[in-house]
């Protein structure tokens, strides 16, 4: 009685591997294709010849593969191939010099140095002007020969290049000079006088005898070197020679002064 129970049991069971079948090996997508019958199933957009098509897919392509093949992507440590440090090599020769920056703000002000020592004096500073004025309130009779003519008054000669005991200038400076005489006449009596440069005569003060004195002068601009010396001298000709003045007031003066140095 249990033997007939179980007939349709197994019946029922190896019913659905009886329509399915056994799996077997899976084909690729080429054999696929080609097995596949004409008279199968396929989407209205298959081409009419699927052995073509079939032919078109490449083996190769990674499409017809069953997986997907990973990406390898390779990978280099540099730390490795990079190696150890090594030593500084030699210092090369300097490049050229750029070009020169804009200038930059000024900056504060520092603080006040320490006062430096004192330097060495100088040498004296050299006179760049000379000047004279001297008078004489005594008259002068001409002798045999040259008498010079001196001088007992002082205005100016603030440095002192007038020889007051010799009646002589004395140039400091090579330049140019210019001197002035001025003397009164005797009445009755010739009046000559030299200007005298070193010991000859530059210009001669003249006037003739007269019932009346007078007032005569002359001027003369000189070119002198240092040392040169400019007097004045009194001389007897044919007639009496003489120069007059007195205690009171002075008739006679001799002045001069540096125009202008060589130097500059």
């Amino acid at each position: 009685m249990g033997t007939p129970t179980l007939g349709p049991l197994w019946a029922v069971l190896l019913l659905p591997l009886v329509v399915s079948g056994v799996p077997t090996e899976e084909p690729t997508s080429g054999e696929a294709v080609a097995s596949n019958p004409s008279g199968g199933c396929r989407q209205c957009c298959d081409s009419e010849d699927p052995l073509a098509d079939a032919a078109k897919v490449s083996p190769a392509s990674p499409s017809t593969l069953p997986y997907v093949l990973p990406e390898v992507r390779p990978y280099i440590n540099i730390t490795i191939l990079k190696g150890d440090k090594g030593d500084r090599g030699p210092l090369g020769t300097p490049g050229k010099l750029g070009k020169e920056g804009p200038r930059g703000d000024r900056g504060p002000q520092g603080a006040k140095g320490a006062k430096g020592q004192a330097g060495s004096p100088g040498s004296p500073c050299q006179t760049r002007s000379s000047a004279f004025s001297v008078g004489r309130k005594t008259a002068l009779h001409s002798s045999e020969g040259f008498q010079p003519l001196l001088f007992d008054t002082v205005f100016v000669n603030p440095d002192g290049h007038f020889d007051m005991a010799a009646g002589r200038f004395v140039a400091p400076l090579r330049g140019l000079y210019f001197f002035s005489l001025n003397v009164h006449s005797w009445n009755f009596k010739e009046t000559y006088v030299h200007v005298v440069h070193n010991e000859a005569a530059a210009v001669i003060l003249y006037a003739q005898p007269s019932d009346r004195s007078i007032m005569q002068s002359q001027s003369v601009m000189l070119a002198l070197a240092p040392g040169d010396h400019v007097w004045v001298r009194l001389f007897k000709r044919e007639r009496e020679n003489a120069v007059y003045s007195d205690d009171v007031d002075t008739y006679i003066t001799f002045s001069g002064h540096l125009i202008k140095p060589e130097d500059d």
